[in-house]
């Protein structure tokens, strides 16, 4: 099999603007938490993780989520102009996950539309397709390959990463830019309050009081070719429970077979992988499962982590966000920490959450990133340590 390598990354989230900030944050004895509070429609409350920090100015870039994309192709510009020059740009594909696009800037063109019967003169619907985020990226990064957004909820970031490299190894594209992207929207928080998905406090995954998720924004975006580079896309799964349209299957059978899916494919076997970066929502049944696929395939040593309880559940953006986490992780020789209320719930598999500043005894090599979204969509990646 073809292999694919990260050439270069931005990354974005409650943690930090950027990489070095969420390095600090990552390395913290206290990480930042999802803290700001979002009132819902039906006068209840919720917490959100907001990025740290309010985004530059960027005229005529209409929606936030794009203007987040903006910002992290600006932290990889010396990387990209790498890309380009050694490469076609007709041949270099852009493939980014998503879920809110322009949503939340179409309430207000929505409401004026109500209140007036027209729309505004420079509304656009196009704001608010799924595969506006892509073609903004291509026209910003001056591309002209294969552009297409993956939107399957929660796995939506890791399908597209592993869709860009199948790009690659299939030969329709020589390199590709991809990721995830999502912003907050007053829909999608009151979207999965309506679902009782949303915690009213802070998430607290795999804790014996999780009651839901905290929903955040930002996201991760990547530079991948065949050209050698110090990270692999080392193996990748995908697979699909067709259980329920919301909830996982409670077995996690299809959820293993990614992750077993990802292994081979990577010529792997589960004592070779240093870290279990978990989806880890914080809702009842995703943690169940969850845990116990991890101690199922990996053992109840293996250290594992969910890290959503810093920087939220970012939906389209949350697998591209883990990628990228782990990278700066391993980079470091820590472990991503796992961030709850530290009551861990014994009534599900065991498995060995980490810790804030927990660092690794040896060089960490190779981790996984699991990502389980609504439908029953499962994907999951493997990321080796290529170059010394």
């Amino acid at each position: 099999m073809t292999r694919i390598y990260i050439h270069d990354f931005a990354v974005m989230s409650r943690l930090g603007m950027n990489a070095e900030e969420t390095r600090e944050s990552l390395a913290s004895a206290s990480p930042p938490r999802p803290d700001t509070p979002f009132a819902l429609l039906d006068g209840q409350s919720t917490q959100v993780a907001r990025l740290p920090r309010p985004l530059p100015d960027m005229p005529g870039v209409r929606t936030r989520t794009n203007r987040i994309a903006s910002a992290l192709l600006a932290q990889m510009r010396s990387g990209l102009e790498t890309l380009l020059s050694a490469h076609d740009r007709a041949r270099i594909a852009v493939v980014v996950g998503t879920s809110t696009t322009g949503i939340e800037e179409a309430l207000g063109s929505l409401s004026h539309r109500m209140d007036t019967g027209n729309w505004e003169e420079d509304f656009r619907l196009a704001d608010q397709e799924l595969g506006d985020l892509a073609a903004h990226i291509q026209a910003e990064a001056g591309t002209a390959g294969p552009a297409y957004a993956v939107s399957t909820a929660c796995t939506s970031a890791t399908k597209a990463i592993l869709s860009a490299a199948r790009l690659i190894r299939t030969g329709l594209a020589d390199a590709a830019i991809c990721g995830g992207v999502d912003s907050l929207a007053q829909l999608t928080v009151n979207g999965f309050h309506a679902l009782a998905s949303v915690s009213p406090g802070q998430c607290a995954p795999f804790s014996k009081n999780r009651n839901g998720i905290n929903i955040g924004e930002g996201g991760a975006l990547f530079l991948i070719s065949k050209t050698p580079s110090e990270w692999e896309l080392a193996g990748g799964g995908e697979s699909s429970d067709a259980h329920h349209i919301s909830a996982p299957d409670p077995s996690g059978a299809q959820a293993e077979r990614a992750i077993r899916t990802a292994l081979r494919t990577g010529a792997l076997t589960p004592d070779q992988i240093d870290f279990v970066h978990m989806h880890g929502t914080g809702t009842e049944q995703n943690d169940q499962a969850e845990a116990g696929i991890v101690n199922r395939v990996f053992g109840m040593d293996m250290p594992a982590m969910s890290t959503k309880g810093m920087t939220g559940h970012t939906l389209g953006a949350a697998g591209g966000l883990q990628l990228a986490i782990n990278l700066i992780c391993m980079r470091e020789g820590l472990y991503p920490p796992h961030v709850y209320d530290g009551d861990f719930d014994d009534t599900l598999a065991p498995i060995a959450l980490t810790k804030p500043q927990q660092r690794a005894g040896s060089r960490l090599d190779r981790s996984i990133c699991a990502s389980y979204a609504f439908g029953g969509s499962n994907a999951a990646l493997v990321v080796s340590r290529a170059l010394s």
